[in-house]
C-alpha cells in the first residue's frame, strides 16, 4: 500500500467517525483573514503607514534644506570649515595593511544635521499646531443641549427618589 492510498484510508476512517478535518480548516481560514483585515483597517496602523510614507518623502526635503540652505550659512559663519574632513589615523604596524581611520568628523556632521533637522521639524509642528488652534472655533453652548441635560438630571433625580422609597418599605 503506497502513502497516498494510506492517507486516503485514514481520512475516510476519520470521516466515518464524524471528524471532518477539511471543514475545520476551512472554518479557521476566514476567521484569520477577518482578524487580519481588522488589524490592517485599524486607524493606528493606517496612520503609521501614511506617516512612514510621508516621512520618507519629507526626508528628501529636509536633507535638501540642511545641505543646500542651512549648512552653507553655517559653513560661512564658522569660516568654511567642514566637519566631515576630520579624522584620526591609526598607523598600521603590520606590513601590507592600510592604516585605519576614525572619521569622527562624519559623526559631528551627523549630530549637527540631526540638531538642525530636529529644530526645523519643531518649527513646522509648532506652526501646524498654531494653525489648528486658530482653525477650530471654541465650542458654543447650545440652549437645547442645556435643556436636555436639565431634563435628564430631573429624570435621574426622580428615579433616585423612587428607589429610596422602595428601599424604605
Amino acid at each position: 500500500m503506497n502513502k497516498e492510498t494510506n492517507l486516503k484510508a485514514k481520512a475516510e476512517a476519520a470521516r466515518k467517525k464524524g471528524a471532518d478535518f477539511t471543514n475545520t480548516i476551512k472554518q479557521k481560514e476566514p476567521k484569520m483573514f477577518k482578524e487580519f483585515k481588522e488589524f490592517i483597517n485599524r486607524g493606528s496602523v493606517t496612520d503609521l503607514a501614511v506617516g512612514i510614507i510621508i516621512g520618507g518623502a519629507f526626508t528628501a526635503i529636509v536633507t535638501s534644506l540642511v545641505n543646500d540652505v542651512v549648512m552653507p550659512v553655517v559653513s560661512m559663519i564658522i569660516g568654511g570649515f567642514d566637519f566631515s574632513s576630520l579624522k584620526l589615523t591609526i598607523p598600521a604596524y603590520i606590513e601590507g595593511i592600510e592604516p585605519a581611520t576614525i572619521n569622527y568628523g562624519n559623526f559631528i556632521q551627523a549630530v549637527v544635521n540631526f540638531l538642525i533637522i530636529g529644530f526645523v521639524i519643531f518649527l513646522m509642528v509648532r506652526g501646524l499646531n498654531r494653525m489648528k488652534k486658530k482653525a477650530t472655533p471654541a465650542p458654543v453652548e447650545d440652549k437645547a443641549n442645556a435643556k436636555a441635560e436639565e431634563d435628564q438630571t430631573a429624570v435621574l433625580k426622580e428615579i433616585r427618589d423612587l428607589l429610596k422609597k422602595q428601599n424604605k418599605k
